[in-house]
């Protein structure tokens, strides 16, 4: 018997069974361009190893034109399908199935030689695209196919034909970005012309026993994007044309509406796609912030889809399939959506990674194998660096004690869990109290150590974490001035007019908890209002013609920084837009530029420029101080004054912005060496 018997079941697609209802979604990760194949092979392995019904690569381009960047991985020639035979071997022999992904990225591609529709350029790239003409549209069409054809002779259980996101073939569907008036525009039934004759195409050279996804877009969320009737259209369509499988696309890239962030809620948009099922004989599959096999099995059984796709979660933890199958799920490290090591640097160049799991995409980079000897080890912080280094390191069969001053685990990931849109870190929280008992870690608790008390050790490693940046502004320690911790801790009451002073991560997630009173996260309809998500039944491409309707600040808000840079400019490159949006539509006012000159009763005194120039009061109840943090070392320097050389890791070796991604990183790769 099994908790989840709709995520579990097995799906006969009538040449082949795949053995339970997961699909893992494709992810650019960097790796096939870097050519180390056996490396791309292992993250596909693994990923089979966990038991997921179905993987699909990140994208691979059909031609040079296609490529989201210059020297973008693809099947161009002989070599490239040997390579690719690597991986599709090694997950055979794990017992899985792979796709390939088709992905032309049209308008999208970052190069000069991109290619579209229209010359429309797009909002999110610098170069403007050149007009296919007729024999241009035919090329890009066979070559599509031809990459179909190499895929299954690279040992590919199938292919997935990208046409959702507002990539190339999205492009062609609708007016937005279509202006042409031949055979490939103009009306519907014109412009869904490519997509068909693609999957025609496809589904021509590969021949009936082999898995070809449509990845269709159900809702695009841009001015002029399809209706939901269109979308029907050309799901029906995309089945006569001979797809097995059809997946579900959210958003394009340039929507202003956030699709996968941790702020969006579980299962968001399972709505749109439950809206076609009975449309289409062939299975459907639902996406977007399924994170839980509880999510993914509540979305089957309530007849969302026939199918789950889940990406991320497979970067947090490849064994998810497995773990959920015995019985394990509370063992299942969770994906937070938070975009730091994937996205963030997908979008930087460099390779995708995990947050939570820094060994994703770099399994055969950082091994964790059976210590040769157990030695004791004590770690000193129960924050997300400490945890890492102590859940590592007893795996590995060391006897770990795990120390912390405070009364519960997690250091500041408590403080960010209360931040709305981040409720995500409660489970995170809550995986790390499993995985701690589970791994056999000696947890002390509410115990401040000392020098002394660590001598009996072999390692020591402090990862006390950070203390907050004293400001030194003149009238600081008046009663109405709070710091962070104090407000995020509910420990202090807030007036109704806010000054908040420091525009990092810490001060953008002050603003948001300042101004909200009931996270949008934690209820549908009120996000998908925040945001002006209406059902593309109504209005095309599912936008809100009204616009957005957020709910009214609870409190008036300034935020201030010294920089004379715009306010959020350092945030994450894929999620820094959201936080600015947000605060904006909540009337935050954001000041960058200025001089702290005193804090009075009455507010805060600044000015402007080198001069001091422009002094102005910005009329404030409360002061709340998010000036940045200093590393906690004096433990680390008792230790070193007592003869003992410690591992300093996470925020006691560098504090920037309470970086949980550098700090887990470390825990993890010094757990391993020791």
């Amino acid at each position: 018997m099994t908790n989840y018997p709709h995520l579990l079941a097995p799906l006969d697609l009538g040449f082949t069974t795949l053995k339970n209802r997961v699909l893992m979604g494709s992810m650019h990760t960097g790796l096939e361009e870097r050519g180390d194949w056996n490396r791309v092979a292992e993250f596909y392995a693994t990923r089979a190893r966990g038991d997921v019904g179905l993987m699909v690569t990140g994208g691979m381009a059909p031609n040079p034109e296609g490529g989201v960047f210059p020297g973008a991985a693809g099947l161009f020639s002989d070599d490239d399908i040997a390579n690719h035979r690597i991986v599709t071997d090694r997950v055979h022999e794990a017992g899985g199935k792979i796709a390939m992904q088709i992905l032309h990225a049209g308008r999208y591609a970052y190069g000069p030689e991109c290619v579209a529709p229209s010359p429309v350029k797009s909002p999110i790239s610098p170069f403007p695209p050149k007009e296919l003409d007729e024999a241009g549209i035919e090329k890009q069409i066979a070559d599509m196919a031809t990459a179909a054809a190499r895929a299954r002779e690279a040992g590919y259980d199938g292919v997935e034909v990208m046409g959702s996101e507002g990539y190339f073939l999205n492009q062609f569907l609708v007016t937005h970005t279509n202006k042409r008036t031949d055979r490939w525009g103009g009306s519907y039934e014109n412009r869904m012309r490519l997509p068909l004759e693609v999957v025609r195409r496809v589904r021509a050279a590969v021949g009936d026993d082999f898995i070809v996804i449509y990845r269709l877009s159900m809702i695009d969320l841009v001015p002029n994007g399809s209706t939901f009737e269109e979308v029907v259209q050309l799901a029906k369509e995309v089945e006569k044309a001979g797809a097995t499988i059809i997946n579900t696309g959210i958003g394009w890239h340039e929507a202003r509406v956030p699709t996968i962030a941790t702020s969006v809620p579980r299962r968001a948009f399972s709505w749109v796609t439950k809206k076609l099922m009975g449309e289409v004989n062939i299975p459907v599959i639902t996406s977007n912030r399924i994170n839980t096999p509880e999510v993914a099995e509540a979305v089957l059984a309530d007849g969302c889809a026939n199918m789950v796709s889940m990406a991320r979660p497979f970067l947090a933890d490849p064994d998810f399939v497995a773990k959920a199958a015995t019985g394990r799920s509370a063992e299942i490290a969770p994906c937070i959506a938070c975009n730091q090591a994937c996205l963030d640097h997908t979008f930087s160049g460099k390779i995708s990674s995990c947050l939570v799991n820094p060994r994703a995409c770099f399994e055969t980079e950082v091994p964790i194998e059976p210590a040769e000897a157990a030695i004791s080890i004590a770690v000193v912080g129960a924050g997300p660096a400490g945890l890492s280094t102590a859940i590592t390191a007893a795996q590995r069969g060391h006897k770990v004690t795990l120390f912390d001053k405070a009364e519960a685990i997690g250091g500041q990931l408590n403080m960010a869990r209360q931040v709305p849109g981040k409720e995500e870190f409660h489970g995170l929280v809550d995986w790390y109290a499993t995985m701690v008992s589970r791994a056999g870690v000696e947890l002390r608790l509410g115990q401040e150590v000392s020098a002394d008390d660590l001598k009996g050790f072999d390692e020591v490693v402090v990862a006390t974490g950070v203390l907050p940046r004293d400001p030194q502004i003149d009238g600081q320690d008046q009663p109405h001035v709070l710091n962070y911790i104090d407000v995020l801790r509910g420990k202090a009451k807030v007036g109704e007019r806010v000054a908040v002073i420091g525009a990092g991560g810490i001060g953008f997630d002050m603003a948001e908890y300042l101004v909200t009173d009931e996270s949008p996260t934690e209820d549908l309809p009120a996000w998908l209002a925040e945001w002006g998500v209406s059902d593309p039944a109504v209005h095309r491409g599912g936008l809100n013609p009204e616009g957005p309707k957020p709910d009214a600040a609870v409190r008036e808000v300034t935020v201030l920084q010294r920089k004379a840079e715009k306010p959020g400019k350092r945030l994450g490159k894929t999620t820094g837009w959201i936080h600015r949006a947000t605060l904006q539509a909540k009337g935050v006012k954001m000041i960058p530029g200025v001089n702290y000159e005193r804090i009075t009763p009455e507010g805060l005194e600044v000015s402007f420029g080198e001069a001091r120039e422009n002094p102005q009061l910005i009329e404030a109840d409360t002061i709340v101080l998010c000036a940045g943090q200093v590393s906690d070392r004096s433990l680390a320097d008792d230790l070193e004054k007592a003869g003992i050389t410690p591992h300093v890791i996470g925020g006691a070796d560098v504090a920037s912005e309470l970086d949980a991604k550098r700090a887990i990183d470390q825990g993890t790769r010094l757990a391993a060496s020791l």
